[in-house]
C-alpha cells in the first residue's frame, strides 16, 4: 500500500495532540487529500480546524489504516470509537508507549494487521525518528505503508520484533528530554562560572543544537567529532576527563537512565 490508497481508501488519525497534528501537518505537505482523512480529536486547534480533514464526524467503513496517536492512559475510552474498524480489512498503527500489540490484539481481533511505531518529538520539525514492529498479520505492504506516513516526519527503522520496543523507546523515545536537560545542566553551569543566566542558556542552547546538526551532516562517527574537538592537554580534554569517567561520567549515568526508562517501559506493558 502507498499514499495513493490512504487517498482512496481514507485515513483515521484518532487524537491529534502535538505528534498528531506533526504527522498530519506532514502528510499533507506529502500529497494526502484533506478530504482522506477523518479525525477524531475532543479539542481540535484552530490549525486543525482549518485543515479541510473531516472532523469529529462518522467513520468511513474500511479505511487503509486507522492510526493511534491518543495517550497510553487515554487509550481505554478512545479505542471503541474505531474497534468497528477491527477484523482485517484496515491496518492499525500506533504510537502510544508501553501499549503492546497483544492488547491491540485483544480489542481489535487476532485477524486485525497492527503495527507498533515509536516516534519522537522532533517529529514536529521533520527530524524525528520511528522505529516500527509488527504482527503476524501484517504484511509487507502495511509495514511500507507504515513507513510512508512516518517518513512524513523524519527516519524510520525497522526492529527484529516487539522485544525490542521498550529499548527503542529508552533511547530516541524519551532521548530529546535527557538533550534538553543537558542544555539546562549545560546552562547552570555556565552561570556557575560567572556568565548572565540569558547568556548561559543561549551559549547551551545554541551549542547542544550545532553539535546536533554537525552530527547530522558529518560523515565521521561521533567518537570521532569528540576526538577532532579535543586538543590533548587543553580545556576539552579537561572537562571530557570528568565527562568520561567510568564511574560517575556519562557512560554509567546514561545506562542507569536508559535502563530505568526500559524498565518502566516494561512496567507499563504488563
Amino acid at each position: 500500500m502507498t499514499l495513493d490508497t490512504v487517498n482512496d481508501r481514507g485515513l483515521v488519525l484518532l487524537g491529534c495532540g502535538k505528534m498528531g497534528s506533526a504527522m498530519l501537518e506532514g502528510w499533507l505537505a506529502q500529497g494526502v487529500k484533506p478530504g482522506a482523512v477523518w479525525v477524531i480529536e475532543p479539542s481540535p486547534s484552530d490549525w486543525l480546524r482549518g485543515t479541510g480533514v473531516h472532523l469529529n464526524v462518522d467513520l468511513p467503513t474500511a479505511p487503509a489504516i486507522v492510526l493511534l496517536a491518543v495517550k497510553p492512559q487515554m487509550m481505554g475510552a478512545a479505542l471503541p470509537q474505531v474497534v468497528a474498524l477491527g477484523g482485517g480489512k484496515t491496518l492499525f498503527l500506533s504510537i502510544a508507549a508501553g501499549t503492546t500489540i497483544a492488547s491491540f490484539e485483544a480489542t481489535f481481533g487476532a485477524a486485525t494487521p497492527i503495527i507498533r511505531a515509536m516516534p519522537n518529538t522532533p517529529a514536529a520539525v521533520g527530524r524525528g525518528i520511528s522505529a516500527i514492529c509488527g504482527n503476524a498479520k501484517a504484511s509487507e505492504s502495511d509495514l511500507r505503508l507504515a513507513e510512508a506516513l512516518l517518513r512524513a516526519v523524519g527516519q524510520v527503522v525497522r526492529l527484529e520484533g516487539e522485544h525490542q520496543m521498550d529499548a527503542v523507546t529508552a533511547v530516541s523515545g524519551s532521548g530529546p528530554a535527557y538533550v534538553f536537560h543537558l542544555i539546562e545542566a549545560l546552562a547552570a553551569a555556565g552561570e556557575a562560572e560567572g556568565l548572565p543566566a540569558p547568556l548561559a542558556m543561549q551559549l547551551a542552547r545554541a551549542t547542544v543544537t550545532g553539535a546536533g546538526e554537525l552530527a547530522h551532516r558529518a560523515p565521521e562517527a561521533a567518537a570521532q567529532l569528540r576526538i577532532n574537538v579535543t586538543s590533548p592537554g587543553g580545556t576539552t580534554a579537561a572537562a571530557l576527563a570528568v565527562l568520561m569517567d567510568a564511574e560517575t561520567g556519562f557512560p554509567p549515568l546514561l545506562r542507569r537512565a536508559v535502563k530505568a526508562a526500559a524498565d518502566r517501559g516494561r512496567e507499563l506493558g504488563k
